[in-house]
């Protein structure tokens, strides 16, 4: 967003000092000028915000139509940076040594705590976040994905602009067979921070986790999936306005365009069953 020039610069020192063959880097300016970057740095400045996804995709497609001029796609938000020297290198081989994978989800520890919030490891057994393992969706902020699975099944969901467009892209991955590793020895280190912090956080989160189910999910899951959704949101008794604004997103959901549905195979949910996330939670 351009309001963070130091934290950006941080984060671009350590990508350069990574082991390995170097990493090329490209800035998305998402609506807001790029800060001076170093010298080699490759900068889109795009007039408006097209969101997370829409910004995210203008950064694949500066490597070539659908970032084919790579093989890897990182993505690193650009608050954090990288705690180890190794991690390029180990993203690397991780590709190599298993052509099923796909995605690979860093974990986000705080910089002074070390710290990695519950709701920063993938899956539902959280506890322990040093546990690395198969999972079914990503952290939108510090991931790797193979090029093949854009090419296979399409960019992050524009749409969505803000919220669940990873677990769209995951679901999506999955059914088309690839799989996804979180893995913990991967780190980017983040300050801790709370996702409500966004303004508009309640509203995209409610309205996103509709489209998602609509575009993804067979028929007969999608009611059961947003009534899950709707009694854990219940149970966390939100805010009178934070309420509102959720409910009000969950209206939209339903009422507007989601994009192009393509349900999951019934193979796939067993599989993300057999996962350890049932696609109804």
């Amino acid at each position: 967003m351009g309001n963070r020039p130091e934290e950006l610069r941080a984060l671009l020192d350590s990508v350069a000092g990574q082991d390995g063959e170097p990493v090329q880097v490209v800035v998305v300016g998402n609506g807001s000028p790029v800060p001076e970057v170093p010298a080699g740095v490759r900068t889109v400045e795009l007039p408006e915000n097209l969101g997370i996804p829409g910004g995210r995709n203008v950064g694949i497609e500066a490597f070539g139509p659908g970032g084919r001029e790579v093989d890897i796609l990182l993505f690193l938000d650009d608050d954090g940076l990288l705690a180890r020297k190794d991690t390029a290198e180990l993203c690397r081989e991780a590709f190599a040594a298993d052509p099923e994978l796909g995605i690979v989800s860093f974990r986000i520890a705080d910089p002074d705590t070390g710290e990695t919030q519950r709701r920063h490891v993938p899956r539902l057994r959280a506890a322990d976040p040093m546990r690395s393992s198969r999972v079914t969706t990503f952290l939108g902020g510090a991931n790797a994905v193979r090029t093949e699975v854009f090419a296979q099944v399409g960019a992050l969901p524009e749409e969505f602009f803000y919220a669940h467009e990873e677990t769209d892209l995951a679901w999506r991955a999955l059914d088309a067979g690839w799989m996804i590793d979180y893995r913990a020895d991967m780190v980017l280190h983040h300050p801790t921070t709370a996702p409500s912090r966004h303004a508009v956080y309640h509203r995209m989160v409610a309205r996103n986790r509709v489209w998602l189910a609509r575009r993804n999910l067979p028929a007969t899951l999608v009611p059961v999936y947003l009534g899950v959704w709707l009694l854990l949101t219940l149970v966390r008794r939100p805010s009178r306005p934070a309420l509102k604004a959720w409910f009000g997103g969950f209206r939209e959901g339903w009422s507007t365009p989601c994009g192009s549905r393509k349900p999951m195979k019934w193979r796939t949910v067993w599989r993300l069953t057999r996962l350890g996330r049932p696609p109804v939670i």
